[in-house]
């Protein structure tokens, strides 16, 4: 006897096996067939709840797993992209989306001829041929998604073949009937199971194997579906061990959601069950009810609990003791987070975002730095060393995330992007550098009390000016991939390389004709040289836009 279990044991977790790695490839090749689709998602967040909660739909729809989806958004949070009340609602509509597997493995029941069991081989063998033989990424992309498509079915089938017999086997029916008169027995192991696969999603569609061989009655059925809802907030809450007090509430809100939604379902089962329509609580569940039971209760738990996001938020809030983020430091990411690694496309959005904060401080050193020497303010100085120290921090930070975004499966596309916005954080840090250049000519004006004429500060002032303006514009153009704007940068360095020759050969000509000091002239000269150089590197960054050298 033990020797039959063994083996069917052994055939089922193979099964098992086959459909997880079926369903994490067909996700990623869903994910990066999204690709710029999936990225925009952010903007439409910004608009508001009910918004958010048809954005939580399709990206989990998409990745197929709620689970997923609400770490990604416990990553947004802590990176302050998204507020609680937005990831509340991405968190309900996660729940919904998450009802999209179900409805993909009950189609073995209704699909007929295009029973997906049936065609999985063909779906495999088109998947490999593609993958193999095609060029295109956009057709690897394809492939990847049939290779998944076609073995989460053979493993199903597999799963099903396993537990056939088991219908025989009085003790695994009894089993299932105690589940079924124990609620709170039934809800844990849901959600032990799903704590464990990390998918609400895998661990219906087990169920749902379960069902097919007719092992799972309907009171067992709906209990453990209850559980596994809870069961999928484990990883979410481990996830935001380490984050913010905002990022734990977020946490904390998928866990209120699913757990009150899971209490009020479950009462009503048990009362329905109980008083109402016994014999249909005992009877067996097909694979094509527990999908629609799967997706009514989530449906459901979102129209009843969306009234009181706004309540459960605050919930929240205090659970995790919530109180104001203080203030971050200059020298700590504010839009990276390794949580968000999984979704590449949002990973990308999130560095263009701290490369445009990276790039902002870079030009607030510049300023500064400009004024310290054209005010002679050695507090200034010293703001401006502390920030350059800041930058170089910042800059190590971002580089590192980038390496491990490279690392994950993306795009040729958005490799040759990253590739780029590789250069643009050099290419800020140095312009960071040159305004630590200029603040040490500043420091060497003040100790030896040197002065610039009238004339070489309205010089001054003009080159600074529009060295400040041509940065900005290239950070604007980066920030909004605004083409004519970087062409301006273009046109601004090329007037800026003309005005620092003539700066320089007027300048001359006044030490020549004693009118400027000797060491003035060399701060002039080098703070000139130097603002030259930082229009080249804003110049650069303007090309990551266009994509092509912009030289005029």
């Amino acid at each position: 006897m033990f020797g039959q279990y063994s083996e069917i044991i052994v055939a089922f977790l193979g099964g098992i096996g086959f459909f997880l790695f079926g369903m994490n490839t067909m996700a990623h090749g869903l994910q990066k067939s999204a690709g710029a689709k999936m990225k925009k998602l952010l903007e439409i967040l910004t608009k508001n709840k009910f918004m958010a909660v048809l954005v939580g739909t399709l990206v989990t729809g998409v990745i197929q797993s709620s689970t997923a989806t609400t770490v990604m958004v416990v990553g947004f949070v802590n990176a302050g992209i998204m507020n609680l009340t937005q990831a509340a609602g991405v968190i309900m509509g996660a729940n919904i989306g998450t009802t999209v597997t179900s409805w993909l493995v009950s189609s073995i029941e209704w699909a007929g001829y295009l029973n997906p069991i049936a065609l999985a081989p063909i779906f495999v063998f088109c998947g490999t041929f593609m993958i193999m033989f095609s060029g295109k990424e956009k057709i690897k992309n394809v492939g990847e998604i049939l290779v998944g498509f076609g073995t989460l079915f053979i493993g199903m089938s597999l799963m099903t073949e396993a537990a056939a017999p088991l219908k025989e086997s009085k003790m695994i029916m009894d089993s299932f009937v105690v589940l079924g008169h124990n609620p709170l027995l039934a809800i844990f192991a849901g959600a032990f199971v799903t704590a464990v696969i990390q998918s609400s999603s895998a661990s219906v569609s087990i169920l749902q194997t379960l069902a097919l061989a007719g092992l799972i009655p309907w009171n067992a059925a709906v209990y453990i579906i209850m559980g596994q809802n809870i069961g999928t907030c484990v990883t979410a809450l481990v996830s935001s061990i380490g984050t913010s007090r905002n990022a734990k509430s977020a946490a904390f809100v998928h866990l209120l959601f699913n757990v009150v939604g899971s209490v009020v379902f479950s009462i009503a089962a048990i009362v329905y069950f109980t008083y109402f329509n016994t014999a249909m609580g005992e009877s067996g569940i097909s694979i094509t009810q527990i999908g629609i039971v799967h997706t009514a209760f989530n449906v459901s738990c979102t129209i009843m609990l969306y009234p009181f996001s706004d309540a459960l938020v605050y919930l929240a809030q205090k659970i995790s003791n919530f109180r104001s983020k203080p203030e971050d430091n200059e020298d700590e990411l504010i839009h990276l987070d390794d949580r968000i690694l999984d979704a590449p496309s949002f990973a990308i959005e999130s560095c263009l975002k701290e490369i445009d904060r990276l790039g902002r401080m870079s030009l607030e050193n510049l300023r500064l730095s400009s004024e310290a020497l054209l005010e002679g303010d050695d507090s200034k100085v010293e703001r401006v060393y502390k920030r350059e120290a800041s930058i170089n921090t910042l800059q190590e930070a971002i580089s590192g995330f980038m390496v491990k975004v490279c690392n994950k499966d993306i795009t040729e596309e958005q490799n040759k992007m990253m590739t780029s916005l590789f250069h643009t954080v050099i290419d800020i840090e140095r312009i960071g550098d040159h305004s630590e250049n200029i603040a040490d000519l500043a420091q060497y004006k003040i100790t030896e009390d040197l002065k610039f004429s009238e004339k070489a500060v309205e010089e001054l002032n003009e080159i600074i000016s529009l060295t400040c303006q041509c940065v900005e514009d290239s950070l604007n153009a980066l920030e909004d991939m605004n083409v004519s704007l970087a062409s301006r940068v273009a046109k601004q360095e090329s007037a800026i390389d003309t005005m620092e020759t003539d700066l320089r050969i007027a300048h001359i000509k006044r030490l020549t004709n004693g009118e400027c000091h000797g060491a003035s002239g060399v701060v002039f000269l080098d703070t000139i040289s130097n603002l030259e150089r930082v229009s080249d590197h804003a110049l650069n960054i303007a090309e990551v836009v266009t994509g092509s050298d912009l030289a005029v």
